[in-house]
């Protein structure tokens, strides 16, 4: 492999050479920073890069990993020890700077690791820096007004994505093997979609958000981001908490994907109202792949999708506001808040409670009708394009479909908010590419606790329908 090869390598294959004593972690962890450092000017995707402590992690992992067997000091940890990750800046790091792309907190260095971070160092990650992200997470682009604009490895004029759009950009192009992200409204999935890379949102509350700073708490979820679904399934076993005798999803990358016939629903509402004619044909062709492996499809009906934008929307104001207004950072700060997170402050404070209270009964009705749909369909999950269009202009607030003008925040939002508002797990897997070569992401949805089904099922699309192209920065 030369220096691309090995940036671009997966989890799984960067383990396989520390193993085999042909790569260290040291000489990795080198790579990627020197990678930073050329290539991050670019992209701005990370906001702080921690290249002593990332040194001084992969020295303990080489230290640890090749201490010979049977031998004081030698420790294997799995198979996150020495690989380089990143994380989202809104997830807090003992004595490191933790902004969430905020002027506000420029300054802020927590005193405690999140529960993820404590996770991670547990499993012998190496920490590369906190990722550039949308202001406080509450955003869909990532154009941050204090730190600077994330941008598209595949087109440094586009938006990555957001809000964990420093996480996907590094992930997409190399500088980092994977990245925790946080995801409220699509905030993993979305530029998991935009950038190329796997993104997953898990069952609430089944990945800790202690110690991350909230968007929506009844919404928030923390997960992985990564180049491929095998690495994503990695970093959700080290984060997942399980319960009981449900599957580990750190063996699902090892489980046979051919175990067994899987049928997946297309859903009649919502996902195919206003699509761009790209994103609907590489959806349709990713069909094509899916029957090929094996995969069976039908449509279904899944009542109240059309009304999840609406009452996500309306939960995440509120609690957005709330939040921001119980730390003393809004109004008071209000000066120092980007137009557009600031605005949507605003419009939390004028949510009527009996919109809030509509939307929380929606949620209920919404969360068993889908897992009543699921099972009177008979399907495994379902499926649609993980965003109703390709990445944006960094400029560009509208987007034209067919006759009508939309609003692009709320066509990267639409399909998304309905895993967050159900609270189940989603994973947005690469789906293909635009004539001008954007990428475009197949969204798998299913019921509470069924991650490693749909990891499953991503991965016997992923090799069906592998991802040879690399970004071009």
């Amino acid at each position: 492999m030369n220096d691309t090869d090995l940036a671009l390598a997966s989890i799984e294959e960067i383990g396989r050479l520390f193993r085999k004593h042909k790569l260290s972690p040291v000489e990795v962890t080198e790579l990627m920073l020197a990678r930073i450092e050329l290539v991050n000017p670019k992209l701005n995707a990370y906001i702080t890069v921690t290249a002593e402590l990332a040194l001084a992690q992969a020295k303990k992992a080489e230290s640890e990993l090749f201490a010979p067997h049977g031998r004081k000091g030698h420790r294997d940890r799995g198979p996150l020890h020495g690989i380089p990750v990143s994380l989202k800046d809104n997830i807090y790091t003992a004595g490191i700077r933790t902004t969430a792309g905020s002027k506000i907190l420029k300054d802020f260095i927590p005193k405690e690791d999140a529960a993820v971070v404590g996770q991670l160092r547990e499993a012998g990650a190496v920490l590369l820096g906190k990722a550039n992200m949308h202001e406080f997470a509450y955003g869909v682009t990532s154009n941050n007004p204090h730190y600077g604009p994330v941008r598209n490895p595949w087109d440094l004029a586009r938006i990555p994505g957001g809000s964990s759009g420093g996480s996907a950009a590094a992930v997409a192009a190399g500088l980092c093997y994977g990245s925790i992200g946080t995801d409220t409204g699509g905030s993993i999935r979305i530029p998991a979609s935009l950038c190329g890379v796997a993104g997953l949102k898990p069952t609430w509350g089944r990945i800790s958000c202690k110690g991350i700073l909230p968007l929506s708490p009844a919404l928030d979820c923390a997960g992985p981001l990564a180049r491929t679904v095998g690495d994503v399934a990695t970093l959700t076993g080290i984060l997942y908490l399980r319960v009981g005798r449900e599957p580990n999803m750190a063996k699902v990358s090892a489980l046979r994907t051919n175990a067994r016939k899987f049928c997946l629903g297309i859903p009649r509402q919502l996902f195919f109202d206003a699509l761009s004619n790209e994103v609907r044909s590489a959806f349709d062709s990713a069909l094509r792949e899916l029957s090929r492996a094996g995969i069976t499809t039908k449509e279904i009906s899944v009542p109240l999708l059309d009304e999840t934008e609406d009452a996500g929307n309306h939960i995440a104001w509120t609690e957005a506001t709330l939040y921001h207004q119980q730390q003393g950072y809004f109004p008071a700060h209000a000066a120092e808040y980007g137009d557009d997170v600031r605005s949507r402050l605003e419009m939390g404070n004028k949510v009527l409670a009996v919109d809030y209270l509509r939307a929380l009964e929606i949620q209920r009705q919404f969360i068993q009708q889908l897992h009543l749909a699921l099972a009177e369909a008979d399907v495994d999950a379902i499926i649609f394009p993980s965003t109703a269009i390709e990445a944006l202009r960094l400029d560009q607030e509208t987007i034209r479909l067919g006759a009508h003008e939309h609003p692009a925040r709320a066509l990267l939002l639409r399909h998304n908010r309905p895993a967050n508002l159900a609270g189940v797990p989603a994973v947005s897997v690469p789906c293909g590419f635009t004539h001008s070569g954007l990428p475009t992401g197949l969204q798998i949805m299913g019921g509470v606790s069924s991650e490693a089904l749909l990891l499953r099922i991503a991965k016997i699309f992923e090799r069906s329908h592998p991802q040879h192209r690399r970004p071009p920065v």
